[in-house]
């Protein structure tokens, strides 16, 4: 690599990675969040899904943002962005102020992640792409790893604020290294902006995701509720029918027509929607419940990321040889036997005999089924897609979440109990079975994707 080259990989990463850390950091804070600032688990409900809401139906807006005003500005306007609703959220003196400014963070964050990889691409070419990429992937990766046990232990020894306040660093180290890019910033005049598309694709899934949180409080029957429901309903049809007929649609949806592409995505939604909630809900039990610190809270979901650090690249290899589907339909099975495996947990957790064998075997099972489930969607993607094809997977997978973590006061109530955490593992297992059902049924081994695979 040349200095500039390395110049961009490291921005790229510093990027990426202050947005994913924030996503894994915030779960184990928000017991001590809602103690201090009220709002109970509908609050730590809005303060996970405000900032997904923005950050799912934006993605694809930035996307287009990037072409237009050129990578490197949106990057920058990203990090401050993001910079400064950090620093609401440490100052917050209210569980209000810290939904509204998780929800502009999330604006701040879809700006980063579709702008990073772009970079990224302009910058490199060849198998140095690839191994930019593949540098950039692991990094992110260890976003996730390291995010519960620095939360936690912020969290412990000071104060949730800091999750917040930290990203500051970072942001500004970032900042600096940006200026001292020397390419020129490349963009696109015939790119469109789908403002009408992005704004019917937030309230559409907005309405129904308030619907959702709100309805245990106020009941199903209430208007506050079934209103705004049909409302979402609409407008999100109203989306779909104008990301149709648009020419600049900043969802295509002619890619659904091709199969592994369309299935994929749907066993996405599955999966990772169970994913979003198991580690929302067991996050939130252990303090909650079963009085763990958050320090012990994310040490206990670290076996999931340090299992997929190791295993994902070998199981992604046997996809290669064998084919995606039998790892997309066998892993998430897996961890719904986990989950199952889960429900022997009672009030005082026995962390090694009640929750370590389950959070195991869902470990196992996600690291059979990401990399099967990345290549299965690409695979048959030509390679002037591959970009906007991977956004919206990326997309999927965050709206997936964000519904999902909405649907828990449904199995919960409005108070958090054994019995409620009992419920949410089964609604958590059935999901994932559900997705590898779906790969089972919609996911083909075409020539194609092994090769695909391969590579």
């Amino acid at each position: 690599m040349t200095k500039q080259q390395r110049l961009v990989l490291v921005i790229a990463i510093l990027a990426s990675f202050v947005a994913f850390l924030d996503g894994s950091v915030v779960n184990v804070a928000l017991p001590k969040m809602t103690h201090e600032l009220g709002g109970g688990l509908v609050a730590q409900q809005w303060i996970v899904d405000g900032y997904m809401l923005t950050l799912g139906a934006l993605i694809l807006l930035a996307g287009s943002l990037s072409d237009l005003l050129g990578r490197k500005r949106i990057l920058g306007i990203g990090l401050m962005g993001f910079g400064i609703t950090s620093i609401l959220c440490a100052l917050a003196p209210n569980s209000a102020t810290v939904i509204v400014a998780r929800m502009l963070q999330g604006i701040a964050g879809a700006l980063l992640v579709p702008s990073s990889l772009a970079l990224i691409m302009s910058t490199f070419s060849g198998p140095a792409q690839g191994k930019a990429i593949g540098s950039w992937t692991a990094w992110t990766g260890i976003a996730f790893i390291i995010g519960p046990l620095f939360g936690g232990f912020l969290v412990d020894a000071a104060s949730w604020r800091w999750i917040f306040a930290i990203n500051v660093l970072p942001i500004a180290t970032t900042l600096g290294l940006l200026r001292r890019v020397t390419q020129a910033d490349q963009t696109r005049s015939d790119t469109k902006i789908d403002a009408l598309g992005a704004a019917l694709c937030v309230l559409g899934l907005g309405a129904p995701v308030y619907a959702l949180i709100e309805g245990p409080r106020y009941g199903f029957a209430s208007p506050a509720i079934w209103l705004p429901l049909a409302a979402g309903a609409a407008l999100f049809g109203a989306f779909i029918w104008w990301e149709r007929q648009n020419q600049a649609a900043m969802l295509p949806l002619s890619l659904f027509k091709i199969r592994n592409f369309s299935a994929g995505n749907l066993a996405t939604m599955f999966i990772y929607g169970a994913l979003a909630i198991a580690t929302f809900i067991i996050s939130i039990f252990l303090q909650q419940v079963s009085g763990y610190s958050a320090l012990r809270a994310g040490l206990a979901l670290l076996p999931i990321t340090m299992v997929m650090f190791v295993l994902s690249p070998r199981f992604g290899a046997l996809a290669g040889k064998f084919g995606s589907r039998l790892f997309m339909t066998i892993g998430p099975l897996l961890a719904a036997a986990g989950f199952l495996s889960m429900l022997r947990a009672h009030t005082h957790v026995h962390y090694w005999s009640e929750l370590f064998p389950g959070v195991l075997l869902f470990a196992l099972g996600l690291s059979a089924t990401v990399a099967p489930l990345t290549s299965a969607v690409l695979s048959d993607i030509g390679t002037q897609h591959a970009g906007i094809a991977s956004a919206v997977n990326n997309a999927v997978s965050r709206v997936a979440g964000l519904i999902t973590v909405a649907l828990v006061g449904v199995f919960t109530g409005t108070h958090l109990t054994v019995q409620g955490f009992h419920r949410t593992l089964l609604y958590t297992g059935i999901l994932m079975a559900a997705g590898g059902l779906i790969s089972w049924i919609g996911i083909r081994n075409t020539k194609k994707t092994a090769q695909a695979d391969k590579h």
